[in-house]
């Protein structure tokens, strides 16, 4: 049995894994769910307004510790990326696979506004125009979305290198969405790293509504028949 612990990008919440939860336990995994701090719907405007990429981490790391979780594939979407990387560089050797599904891969120093590109970077400062310390969602989308956290967007992230020693580190790139994707240098750039395993899925961003199926598959190893991922040759064991 694997345990999954999924991490929700940018203005989500655990529902936006709603679609991939039970293809994951249909076949006996464990699987949790995040919802980050200032995201969920009970949040006041000092959680909003004080959280920050540590935070978040630490919502991962308390998790873990709550529930006494060992062995994990941590997944990350999209913002949530920069978290999984945090959250797996102070977790003490507990994390076994991390999967960032078409989401940042942070390095040492970055932070979610220098990794990302102009069209994100005028999403966050617009989007914080009103308050100056919480983003508003881009308009249109699931209304379950929820004002996200600038200073998230902020913090730049440090890194010890305990990161770079987990075993299995995997990226999945969404291509359909290419006229604002942020990440096709970072897909160039982990292509060329034999530590990484890189998917390519051709759906849109948010991959976990309009393919479930095929993000359960990369989860779960069975993606040789619904897909052809790069990078096969330097699979991680």
């Amino acid at each position: 049995m694997t345990t999954y612990v999924l991490v929700p990008g940018a203005w989500k919440g655990s529902w936006a894994f709603d679609a991939v939860v039970p293809l994951l336990e249909r076949d006996g995994h464990a699987v949790h769910a995040l919802t980050l701090t200032g995201l969920r719907p009970d949040d006041d405007t000092a959680a909003v307004a004080t959280a920050n990429l540590d935070t978040h981490a630490d919502d991962v790391l308390r998790h873990l510790d709550h529930h006494q979780l060992d062995d994990v594939t941590l997944v990350g979407h999209s913002y949530a990326g920069m978290v999984i990387a945090a959250a797996a560089d102070r977790a003490g050797g507990r994390i076994s696979r991390l999967v960032h599904l078409d989401a940042y891969v942070p390095r040492d120093g970055e932070s979610c506004w220098s990794a990302t590109n102009d069209h994100f970077r005028q999403v966050f400062a617009s989007g914080a125009a009103t308050t100056g310390y919480a983003v508003q969602p881009p308009a249109g989308g699931d209304p379950r979305r929820r004002p996200h956290p600038l200073a998230a967007f902020l913090q730049t992230i440090r890194l010890t290198g305990a990161f770079a020693q987990v075993p299995r580190r995997e990226f999945v790139y969404c291509s359909g969405w290419e006229d604002r994707t942020p990440f096709a240098a970072l897909r160039t750039r982990l292509e060329a790293d034999p530590e990484w395993q890189v998917h390519d899925l051709p759906t849109a961003h948010n991959a976990m509504h309009e393919s479930p199926e095929s993000v359960a598959a990369i989860l779960l190893d069975e993606h040789e028949s619904a897909l052809q991922p790069t990078n096969r040759a330097h699979r991680a064991p």
